[in-house]
């Protein structure tokens, strides 16, 4: 059998991937998920992409999941008269709440976030610009904050603010994002991505909301601030998927934690039965130049190593000069980190209880798998719990998820290892179900006369949790 990609690659809609066929390109290049990034654009650009997404992906015959990526309370300095300005080391500069949004000048500049005000002290330190300027607050007045320049440099519109160390107050979710949350729905994405969640509680917000627009999309956690780190195991299990999102994240813990952050975010969700992705700057090169660095080749092989379940690409392919050289390059260096035994070996949940049957069938099934010369594992499967509980062990065994529900199957595509394929188990007869099964992987070349495979099925086909039954057999 041929050797697939097991680790997904995300890549983000933008202008770079609007020409024609560009997307039926990037599904072709390795493209599993596509981002709807929401904190650019507006909706009509965004229905666009995504009917043009889907569109492409039935033109290949394919199914791919789409997240909308909520903006979030991004805290940042409003405009300046000239557009930017160039701050010097040591001089003194006020963020004022009130100060009118156009009127910043190298003196002064307003900001979106009235309550800033009541989260900083003297003392405080306050990252702009992603860190590349840093402030020191000497007071606050009222509505101004006055700071000492530590470390200057250009200054323009609309550029971030973060707090050393985390503490802002600022909700997860503001108006914007709960309007932008309905009209993902409405476009019909599978997952929502939650920026800068601080506790379970903001998850659990999203989720109220999604239910109530009658939604089943997962909620994807970002994890960008102090606090979040703090409560990582609560968040993840208030969500379907984590993202460590290591722009913001660096900002607030500083660059040289995330890689320790990184490992452990990547085994706590792993452990918790939950999906990880790893994002920010993974290809950052590459919006200009047409082959990545080899820091940053070290850097998604790592990842992959770890054991992530996706990598996202950003600006790479939203406004990337070379966006299909991008998911090539990634695709390449997935497959080659995969080859590694280290990324086959699991010793996961090995002295684990499990508490339903489906679960001790899924456990059961990769260690089987992991035993024995097997090609291939078929799962029939209504919900993807099964096959999400089996990539959760590290193997070089491709894991086929049959089912039904095409909405399903969308969402399989961010699982490790599992690839999904649509195929409705009830309109097929009991006894030939195994038989039938396996012929459609035949049929796609992907198992041949004599393979070795593993199916796990219920016996009640076409009911949510009920899978109890493992059965190896030769094709």
């Amino acid at each position: 059998m041929e050797r697939r990609r097991r680790t997904k690659i995300i890549i983000t809609l933008g202008p770079a991937l609007d020409e024609e066929n560009m997307l039926e390109k990037a599904i072709l290049a390795g493209a599993d998920v596509f981002r709807a990034n929401f904190s650019h654009g507006v909706a009509t650009d965004h229905a666009g992409r995504i009917q043009a997404v889907r569109k492409a992906a039935k033109k290949l015959g394919r199914e791919v999941a789409i997240f909308g990526d909520l903006q979030g309370p991004k805290i940042r300095v409003a405009c300046f008269k000239n557009k930017k300005i160039h701050l010097v080391d040591g001089c003194e500069f006020t963020i004022d709440v009130a100060l009118d949004k156009q009127a910043g000048d190298e003196r002064q500049v307003g900001c979106d976030y009235p309550e800033l005000v009541q989260d900083v002290t003297a003392g405080d330190i306050l990252l702009l610009d992603d860190g590349r300027l840093v402030f020191k607050v000497k007071r606050v007045e009222n509505t101004k904050i006055i700071c000492e320049v530590v470390t200057g440099g250009e200054l323009s519109n609309n550029k971030g603010i973060n707090r050393q160390g985390g503490g802002l107050s600022a909700a997860a979710l503001t108006d914007k994002d709960k309007a932008d949350l309905k009209e993902a729905v409405n476009l019909g994405v599978d997952y929502i991505a939650v920026s800068f969640p601080r506790s379970a509680e903001d998850i659990e917000e999203a989720r109220r909301l999604l239910e109530k627009s009658g939604s089943a999309a997962g909620i994807i956690a970002k994890i960008e601030r102090t606090e979040a780190v703090a409560n990582i195991d609560e968040i993840i299990k208030a969500s379907d998927a984590v993202m460590v999102a290591r722009g913001d994240l660096a900002v607030e813990i500083g660059d040289a934690e995330v890689p320790a952050v990184q490992k452990h975010i990547i085994h706590r969700v792993r452990a918790l039965d939950k999906i990880v992705i790893t994002a920010t700057q993974m290809m950052e090169s590459m919006i200009a130049n047409s082959v990545p660095t080899r820091a940053e080749v070290s850097d998604v092989a790592n990842a992959v190593l770890d054991g992530t379940d996706a990598v996202m690409l950003s600006a790479e392919t939203a406004v990337g000069k070379y966006p299909i050289q991008t998911i090539e390059a990634m695709h390449r260096v997935c497959l080659t980190a995969e080859k590694q035994p280290s990324a086959q070996q699991s010793k996961h949940r090995v002295e684990c209880y499990f508490h339903r049957p489906d679960e001790a069938i899924a456990m059961a099934t990769m260690y089987v798998a992991n035993h024995l010369d097997i090609t291939a594992i078929i799962s029939l499967t209504e919900s993807g719990s099964t096959p999400l509980w089996m990539s959760r062990i590290r193997s070089g065994i491709p894991i086929f998820a049959l089912t039904r529900h095409v909405e399903t199957q969308r969402k399989m595509n961010l699982y490790r290892g599992v690839y999904a394929i649509k195929f409705d188990m009830t309109k097929i007869p009991r006894p030939s179900l195994n038989r039938v099964a396996a012929d459609e992987l035949v049929k796609k070349g992907i198992l041949k006369m004599g393979d070795l495979v593993i199916i796990t099925k219920g016996d009640i086909v076409g009911v949510h949790g009920f899978t109890n039954s493992l059965k190896i057999f030769n094709v």
